[in-house]
């Protein structure tokens, strides 16, 4: 089982391929940091995930938020409420963290492309892991120094990739060629049968010319790993699959 959902990259770097959502697990001794935080349904799999790499919830020094999507910060606030631990976003996704607006796709979008395959299933699925619940953060933190390494284990680096969301952000890990992309360019999701690196369909996208131009972000990173917000690991210069991604969109 575990060899399917947990996914070593580098060391300690781990995707965790949640219900249609992936987090990133970044240790440092006995700390980590994690991006993102699945839905509100797939706690139990997110601390199991934590315990098979030999943490616990407590070990968490702060969540970084991509962006503020029930699917991805599911589990923020509870992290936050019961141990204490520090969640962190682009400062122009802090609002929406806080739900004083919501860029997410509605009900009634997802009702007229109900026809596309996969749309229907992961409808269901979304709503039965907690997509529609209040997923708020009460209190979410900015950077506080943008586009510079954070001290947090694996000292990952906030690139802003504003589309998806208006504050939406990778996390760079340049010493080990690593790109955590959220859903800024992703390799895979429920409502498409495309396989490699694309951006979502654009249902899902809130300005949708701004994730396009959010690709030519990422293509000047230099790496070669892709950890995505959904879809497997993708392996290849990152300025390839930006690339590509934009030719298919």
């Amino acid at each position: 089982m575990w060899d399917d959902i947990l996914v070593q990259v580098a060391d300690g770097v781990h995707l965790v391929h949640g219900s249609n959502t992936n987090w990133v697990v970044l240790s440092e001794g006995e700390s980590v940091t994690l991006v993102d935080c699945g839905y509100p349904g797939d706690r139990d799999l997110l601390f199991a995930s934590l315990e098979r790499l030999g943490h616990t919830p407590g070990s968490v020094s702060a969540v970084l938020v991509t962006h503020a999507h029930n699917d991805h910060i599911g589990n923020a606030e509870y992290l936050s409420r019961t141990y204490g631990t520090p969640v962190h976003a682009h400062e122009a996704e802090i609002p929406h963290a806080r739900r004083e607006f919501l860029h997410q796709v509605g009900v009634g979008r997802v009702l007229r492309n109900i026809w596309r395959p996969g749309v229907a299933p992961w409808a269901v699925h979304s709503i039965r892991a907690g997509g529609l619940k209040d997923s708020r953060v009460t209190e979410p933190v900015p950077f506080p120094h943008p586009a510079e390494p954070l001290d947090l284990p694996g000292r990952p680096v906030p690139l802003h990739t504003p589309g998806h969301t208006g504050g939406h952000c990778a996390y760079a890990l340049p010493g080990a060629g690593i790109l955590v992309s959220g859903d800024a360019l992703v390799s895979g999701h429920p409502t498409t049968r495309r396989r490699g690196p694309q951006l979502l369909p654009a249902m899902f996208d809130h300005d949708r010319e701004r994730a396009r131009a959010s690709l030519d972000i990422i293509g000047r990173f230099e790496g070669d790993t892709l950890l995505p917000g959904h879809g497997p690991v993708h392996r290849g210069p990152i300025e390839e699959a930006a690339r590509l991604a934009r030719d298919r969109a």
